[in-house]
């Protein structure tokens, strides 16, 4: 590959990976653990990542078992889950704590659905957004260097065969999520 469009595609692959990383926080009825990813712990004044100061199970097919290695942070646990947005009421029996995924309704799969497809759009605006920028850096690159027109015009392709790819891996991760969360 093209150096000059070497970065380019690393960057639509970032953002590839973090379209899969907001997809991974999205449930869909089964409990997983990847919907504790961004929630963080007090553990002796640092914001710690819960995967880092217990052992997270899933014993059954819609719960996820907390156990940590200090007793003292199953508090500190249920709370960070009761103030993060995740909708799930946490029990303890003193040493785990653990989260009941209730079945999802009809209308809230829709509204999953919904709000998977909207960020698969942000997804594709920003891959189009990347693109734009390769153009706008290919256009100086005519002006401030001796680099002729139809070399120009090839990294400009060569760009948009990138974007169409990235965006078709975007159109096909949005189906299988949607899929996924519609599947009862």
């Amino acid at each position: 590959m093209d150096q000059r469009l070497a970065l380019f595609d690393e960057k639509m692959g970032k953002t590839m990976n973090n379209l899969a990383e907001e997809f991974g926080g999205i449930r869909a009825g089964r409990a997983n653990p990847h919907v504790l990813d961004k929630l963080r712990v007090d553990y002796y004044g640092t914001p710690t990542a819960i995967q880092q100061v217990a052992n997270v199970s899933v014993p059954e097919p819609r719960m996820i078992q907390i156990q940590p290695w200090e007793a003292s942070m199953v508090k500190e646990i249920e709370k960070a889950i009761l103030t993060s947005d995740l909708g799930i009421n946490p029990t303890n029996d003193g040493k785990t704590v653990r989260l009941l995924f209730p079945e999802l309704t009809e209308e809230r799969r829709k509204e999953l659905a919904k709000d998977v497809k909207k960020k698969g759009e942000n997804a594709k605006v920003a891959i189009r957004n990347i693109r734009r920028d390769a153009n706008d850096s290919f256009k100086k690159l005519a002006k401030e260097e001796d680099v002729s027109e139809d070399e120009i015009k090839q990294l400009e392709d060569q760009a948009q065969k990138m974007t169409d790819k990235y965006i078709a891996d975007v159109d096909r991760a949005v189906e299988a999520k949607t899929k996924e969360i519609l599947t009862v």
